[in-house]
């Protein structure tokens, strides 16, 4: 037996999955944790599964915090559903904390690890196959914001630090281009001039969240269509995955990322940008879907900006590839060389056509004030 596989024995040897286990096998499509799923055989009743995984150190270094979150998110989430007469055990993650009762268990070489009951009869896709697929996404996430209304956000750990912060960003961009390692910056003119034209859009957010505009709330800040499971008859989306980015943030933010992801149907590297366009009719749907979701917990102001949210997290995401590109790809995977400065491009070419059609998107936005 592998040292690999002996960390996973021991794993499953700390959690007590209430019946035998019989196997547990990799799953999912995930970069950044180990994902198992497990299979076990209680006597009375058919094969029952959980997820197991082994939390990545690299990406977070304080578990015992990125727990507490999780945690305290999913048991709220658990009160709000029965409180409203859900399916709290479908409609919610629930955390099965191991025999010492830790939030997580602890292997021999340091590796932290968690357990999720399965939520059956669900289905995870990896992208928007029809518009209404993406307006289920969206109701799903606008239910996620309603339900964690009453959460104390300023509780939650911050696990990644500047996640969503525009304006770090943009400073580690001018770093990296200050310090230009390989000599990169002289082929990426037109992309650095776009990202200092629009340097005070890095502002807006977070000054209408300082003015007191925008309040702080639970944000998810992985809002992609594959973060939500839905159920496999309905297609309805019933519960959201992957809390390990759950901060306090802006709901423009969650909103922001869904465009930037669902809203346009090219390849993130796609090399003819005359292929990269903003779907305003997905823009819409998703719009009307999220906010059908949030049930009226949004403010007006809230909903004013978010236009802005989609246009902000999509320049965020451009400077990021950027900022990779120039400081020698050590961030971002890339299977071949300039794939991150095809990336940038892409997320500016979708900021550039929201910006033609800003008069539109804050239209379809301003409707649904109240």
């Amino acid at each position: 037996m592998s040292a690999a596989e002996e960390r996973i024995q021991e794993a499953l040897a700390g959690f007590d999955f209430g019946a035998p286990v019989v196997g547990a096998l990799r799953y999912g499509q995930g970069h950044i944790n180990d994902t198992f799923v497990v299979h076990t055989q209680p006597e009375d009743r058919c094969c029952r599964r959980f997820i197991l995984q082994r939390m990545s150190a690299a990406a977070f270094k304080h578990p015992d915090e990125l727990m507490e979150n999780i945690i305290g998110v999913t048991e709220y989430l658990g009160r709000e559903i029965e409180k409203h007469g859900g399916d709290r055990d479908r409609e919610a993650m629930r955390v099965l904390r191991p025999r010492n009762g830790q939030p997580f268990f602890t292997d021999s070489d340091g590796g932290a690890w968690r357990v999720y009951p399965f939520v059956e009869r669900t289905v995870c896709y990896q992208s928007a196959e029809s518009a209404e697929l993406f307006a289920a996404s969206g109701r799903a996430f606008g239910r996620f914001q309603r339900l964690l209304g009453g959460y104390p956000a300023q509780t939650l750990h911050e696990t990644i630090p500047n996640f969503h912060n525009t304006e770090d960003r943009l400073a580690k961009f001018k770093a990296a281009l200050a310090a230009d390692p390989l000599g990169r910056a002289k082929d990426c003119g037109p992309e650095i001039d776009f990202v200092l034209a629009r340097e005070k859009d890095c502002s807006v957010a977070l000054d209408a969240m300082r003015a007191g505009k925008l309040p702080l709330r639970v944000t998810h800040n992985d809002t992609k269509l594959n973060n939500v499971l839905m159920d496999e008859e309905t297609r309805e989306g019933i519960c959201i995955i992957d809390l390990d980015t759950v901060m306090p943030g802006l709901v423009i933010y969650d909103f922001g990322d869904s465009i930037r992801f669902g809203a346009n149907h090219s390849a993130e590297d796609e090399r003819d940008l005359s292929k990269v366009n903003l779907d305003v009719d997905l823009f819409s749907a998703y719009t009307a879907a999220f906010l059908e979701g949030t049930g009226g917990a949004l403010t007006d102001t809230e909903i004013e900006y978010l236009p802005w949210g989609a246009k902000l997290m999509t320049l965020e995401c451009g400077i990021r590839f950027l900022t990779d590109h120039i400081d020698g790809d050590h961030y971002f995977h890339i299977s071949r060389e300039g794939q991150n400065l095809d990336r940038c491009r892409t997320q500016f070419k979708l900021v550039a056509d929201m910006e033609a059609r800003w008069a539109e998107l804050e239209a379809i936005a301003k409707q649904y004030r109240k």
